[in-house]
């Protein structure tokens, strides 16, 4: 388990440094070049964009040794952590200074995080999910999430509809870690004839490549206090829910649930505070506090 919690903290940290350095790839091109073969053609020849990538793929590999050592109640939630470390990372590239509120949500995140996942400390649950389990829980969650993006498309642009988005894309998440587990199991048992034969293999891929594609809508559909929470703290709750049922993952009950439910709460305050302060936009989606004044670059949402 600690080597599952130290791949799973590599992979929020490898995925903050790749979402900030590809965003100040991005946010650095052009507005003669901010579409088309001139976007792609500018972020090519840009290492940061080929180090921010880079950060994305080996997230994505450290998610899935986590997964494949830890339980997806403990796993998922640690990807919170990727918030605070994307206003660390961001404020070091962009030069933004880190309010004292915006360091005090951070210590809240990493202390609630902490004190929820000791007190809760999810154990035992099996290694693969019996198959006809996968029916209904795809059923569910797949009309979560339709129900999530009609009621986001029906918005105008704004909080509501940025939210919606974000909490689809969640759900999303979800379920792509949820089978990212299982095919890892089946990787370790079969090798990767059997890896690449399961279902489970290229449903992952759908539902992340989806997720993927919900974020950027959610993005460009309102402010980041509208996406963020939703997409950090959905995530999070999905998954715990996804372990305990799918994967029969037992947290700790009694006293235990006291400072559980008060570590969580911490973590929704830090990341709802966090995200409403402006040096975190400015790491994040410096395009967020550009406030109409002209820019050398394009809007990261619009590269989505």
């Amino acid at each position: 388990m600690l080597l599952a919690v130290l791949f799973a903290v590599a992979a929020a940290a490898s995925n903050a440094l790749g979402t900030v350095l590809q965003r100040r790839a991005v946010v650095h091109v052009p507005d003669a070049h901010g579409r088309g073969l001139g976007l792609v053609r500018d972020l090519l020849r840009n290492p940061a964009w080929f180090v921010g990538i880079l950060g994305t793929v080996f997230a994505a590999l450290f998610q899935a040794l986590a997964l494949m050592w830890g339980s997806l109640a403990t796993v998922q939630p640690i990807f919170i952590l990727e918030l605070p470390l994307a206003l660390v990372i961001g404020s070091a590239v962009f030069r933004v200074d880190v309010s004292r509120k915006a360091w005090g949500c951070v210590i809240c995140i990493f202390a609630g995080l902490a004190v929820a996942l000791f007190s809760a400390a999810p154990s035992g649950g099996r290694p693969q999910v019996p198959g006809m389990w996968w029916v209904p829980t795809l059923v569910v969650l797949g009309g979560v999430g339709t129900a999530l993006v009609l009621a986001g498309l029906r918005r105008p642009q704004g909080l509501a509809r940025a939210a919606c988005l974000a909490a689809a894309a969640a759900v999303g998440n979800a379920l792509t870690a949820a089978l990212v587990k299982s095919s890892m199991d089946i990787l370790s048992r079969q090798g990767a004839v059997g890896f690449f034969l399961a279902w489970q293999t290229y449903g992952f891929a759908v539902a992340g490549s989806v997720s993927i594609l919900l974020l950027g809508y959610a993005m460009q559909g309102g402010p980041l206090i509208g996406s963020q929470p939703a997409l950090t703290l959905g995530d999070a709750t999905v998954s715990f829910l996804l372990g305990v049922t799918l994967y029969a993952e037992t947290p700790r009950g009694g006293w235990w649930s006291l400072p559980a439910l008060l570590g969580a709460a911490l973590v929704v305050y830090g990341v709802f505070a966090l995200s409403r302060t402006r040096c975190l936009a400015k790491c994040v989606c410096p395009e967020e506090e550009d406030q109409g004044e002209p820019r050398h670059g394009r809007p990261a949402a619009e590269a989505m």
